[in-house]
């Protein structure tokens, strides 16, 4: 028996990938969100927070999404599509995803112990989270 009732949100990744590897890429951390201002925020956040580390151009892209390319972030999760903002910084990129979905609650969930098809997950690394 279900617990709670599916719920609308967004599940967010932040992905780095070494540019000098064939498959560089690292889930570096993930949040679920529930709406597009917590989603987009998630971002904002993590790249004010590195920002100061990066490169002149770095930073820059930074900044730009910061400013006016957030806007078209939120817009596009209000419309339920994924949105991806990216930094090249020295031979490294950091992605971030946000991606439009439905939360579906665990069925007889006991406390801490996952329920056995939560170990069945294999992250996918798709080419076009790159």
């Amino acid at each position: 028996m279900l617990k709670d009732e599916a719920r609308r949100g967004y599940w967010c990744e932040c992905w780095t990938e070494d540019l000098t590897e064939e498959d560089g890429l690292t889930l570096r951390a993930s949040f679920d969100a529930y709406t597009a201002p917590q989603a987009d925020r998630w971002v904002a956040v993590a790249l004010r927070t590195i920002s100061p580390a990066f490169d002149p151009d770095a930073s820059a892209q930074a900044w730009e999404w910061l400013y006016d390319g957030r806007i078209d972030t939120r817009r596009a999760l209000l419309r339920s599509e994924p949105s991806t903002v990216s930094v090249t910084f020295d031979l490294t990129r950091i992605t971030w995803t946000i991606r439009p979905v439905i939360f579906l609650p665990f069925a007889h969930r006991q406390g801490t112990e996952l329920p056995s098809c939560a170990y069945d997950f294999k992250p996918r690394h798709d080419s076009h989270q790159r």
